[in-house]
């Protein structure tokens, strides 16, 4: 098994932990999004995601892309540890706040958005970070009132799920750009305790070869 990442990429920071949580080992595929022009460009990486996205799993001759597909692929096929609660109502809240992640905030604020209001829109630094915090701050509002009975410890239950898979890259990227998330504690305590625990902490950026 294959998988084609990059060691900043929230959705292949959010594989990456399902990966570790599950206990399967994949052989991690660098493809650096700024070196090069960017290497997701590339004709070669094009036959893998025709879309010249991160990331894309490859298990033998299946490849798969978009990142909570992968994630849920990877759940169905190797059920031993499951990242989807066994409470009906409480498995779809697990799926809301996944996607609120990553069809609400994550795709205003990902690279090629930032790269083309700075490149071809010709916005500031500042206008850029400006952009930024203002989804992350919607984002974020909604995702707290959606953790009201959170342990404190995991988004939903007992144990890890693609929930946390999915918030811990966002806040993750929220700090890089210096938000300040004191308005939302949950989040805040939830990301603390996961990177904790080594399935997070092997799977964060700077723990990724190509980090350093």
């Amino acid at each position: 098994m294959k998988l084609y990442t990059y060691f900043r990429s929230s959705a292949a920071y959010r594989v990456r932990i399902a990966l570790n949580l599950k206990g399967l080992d994949a052989e991690l595929i660098p493809i650096h999004l700024v070196n090069h022009g960017g290497e997701q460009h590339s004709a070669a990486y094009r036959q893998v995601n025709p879309s010249g996205l991160v990331p894309a799993l490859c298990d033998d001759d299946f490849t798969l892309t978009q990142s909570l597909s992968i994630i849920e692929y990877l759940d169905e096929k190797y059920t031993e540890t499951s990242l989807l609660t066994q409470d009906l109502q409480q498995r779809a809240q697990v799926r809301a706040f996944s996607l609120s992640i990553a069809c609400d905030i994550h795709p205003l604020n990902n690279l090629r958005i930032l790269q083309y209001l700075t490149q071809t829109l010709e916005l500031s630094d500042a206008q850029k970070s400006a952009w930024y915090a203002h989804w992350i701050e919607i984002g974020f509002q909604a995702l707290e009132a959606q953790l009201i009975h959170s342990n404190g410890k995991f988004c939903f239950g007992e144990q890890a799920t693609l929930a946390d898979c999915c918030l811990i890259p966002q806040v993750y990227n929220a700090k890089r750009f210096n938000i300040d998330l004191s308005a939302y504690p949950k989040i805040e305590s939830i990301y603390a305790h996961c990177n904790t625990l080594h399935a997070f902490q092997r799977a964060a950026p700077e723990a990724q070869a190509e980090a350093n």
